[in-house]
């Protein structure tokens, strides 16, 4: 165990050259430096902060969504029966054509009550518009609160302004009590997101958020471990600047307040594309690409983070041009489309599964909830 870790802390892979982890274990006297150790911190936060969601969500959103009207949907129960459970589970949750029609020879049941059965098996684990609304407002209301601490606290701090700041006396800058809280935060509450998907109904996008989330918790965790804690803070904020935007529109949106999610979906775009296309790669990535090599010089990890962060920025050019096409469509349809996550289907497309084997199938309508349509626009691209 010993040789793994020192492998995995080898000094020539962290630290810049001529740099060593025994420079950095006995700072002046009220001087602290970031250490791996501080991260596990996170992990009983991360707890605290999924109680403290379970508690959100029942007293302050579950009330707020009575008072706009959102009820939980009572999905109509498919009817046990053990070969269509065992089709869906372990074959397919939506079986096509041929299977329907050995499925039909089997039960002897028409192919309508069996896609029926298979849509009612469906509703059943999606969760209803009333849950989105709770579970959305949590989240707009940690990002809008993480935003304004994080904002608050860069606003004070030279790095913001002058990002050479970022790399003067690099690794050895002091860590403030203000950056540690916005990276412990910032940590535990995406370690929080991903104990949640245990507990939460599932979604279909379960590997992916997880996939993200692990991402997220690992270059936070990796910036913070080699002190690029000042650079690491600005790309929190720039991240967590139009995540409370999304929010706010979907909020709205399950509500039915159309026309104010269509204006707030449209501010989130702009911020989105603003601070991803236009800030992070001429202010953070200048910075950590150009302005680091000439005060610090690139080293191992160095180049491993450059990489992560433009692996970032290509991610930010996809989920871009998608929110524009979704804008686009919007402007055509009339309003946003609805998040296909995880919304209840719609008797329509009941319809269009039964004809769509003889006809040409019709264009479909919006769910029943009115929730976002045809494509996606909940990438969730909560920060790193």
């Amino acid at each position: 165990m010993a040789a793994l870790s020192d492998w995995f802390w080898d000094e020539r892979f962290w630290l810049p050259h001529n740099v060593t982890w025994a420079d950095l274990e006995d700072p002046a006297p009220g001087v602290e430096y970031p250490r791996a150790g501080h991260l596990l911190r996170a992990l009983p936060l991360a707890l605290g902060i999924f109680a403290v969601r379970i508690v959100f969500e029942r007293f302050v959103a579950g009330p707020c969504a009575h008072i706009l009207h959102i009820q939980a949907e009572v999905s109509r129960r498919a009817q046990p029966n053990a070969v269509l459970e065992k089709v869906f589970t372990s074959i397919s949750k939506s079986p096509d054509s041929r299977q329907l029609d050995g499925l039909s020879k089997q039960l002897d049941w028409e192919v309508r009550k069996i896609q029926r059965w298979f849509r009612h098996r469906r509703n059943q684990d999606k969760p209803s518009t009333r849950t989105k609304f709770c579970e959305s407002m949590w989240r707009f209301t940690f990002y809008l609160c993480i935003f304004t601490y994080g904002f608050c606290f860069l606003w004070q701090n030279p790095w913001m302004w002058d990002t050479r700041q970022c790399w003067y006396n690099y690794p050895f800058q002091v860590l403030t009590p203000g950056l540690y809280h916005y990276y412990v935060m910032e940590l535990a509450f995406y370690w929080s997101l991903m104990f949640s998907q245990f507990t939460d109904i599932k979604r279909k996008d379960f590997l992916i958020m997880f996939v993200h989330h692990l991402a997220t918790v690992s270059l936070i965790s990796f910036s913070y471990a080699n002190n690029m804690a000042r650079v690491g803070s600005l790309v929190m904020c720039v991240h967590d600047a139009s995540d409370f935007l999304l929010e706010a529109a979907k909020l709205a949106n399950y509500a039915k307040y159309q026309r104010l999610c269509d204006f707030l979906f449209v501010v989130f775009g702009a911020s989105f594309i603003g601070t991803r296309l236009i800030i992070y790669p001429f202010w953070i990535l200048n910075s950590t690409m150009f302005e680091s090599w000439e005060i610090v010089g690139p080293f191992t990890s160095w180049w491993v983070f450059n990489s992560l962060l433009l692996v970032l920025q290509v991610l930010h050019i996809i989920w871009s041009y998608l929110i524009v096409r979704i804008a686009f469509n919007a402007l055509m349809r009339g309003k946003v489309s609805k998040d296909v996550r995880s919304d209840i289907e719609s008797s329509s497309e009941e319809e269009t599964e039964t004809n769509q084997t003889r006809t040409a199938s019709p264009k479909r309508e919006n769910g029943t909830n009115g929730h976002f349509g045809s494509k996606p626009w909940t990438q969730n691209d909560d920060s790193w």
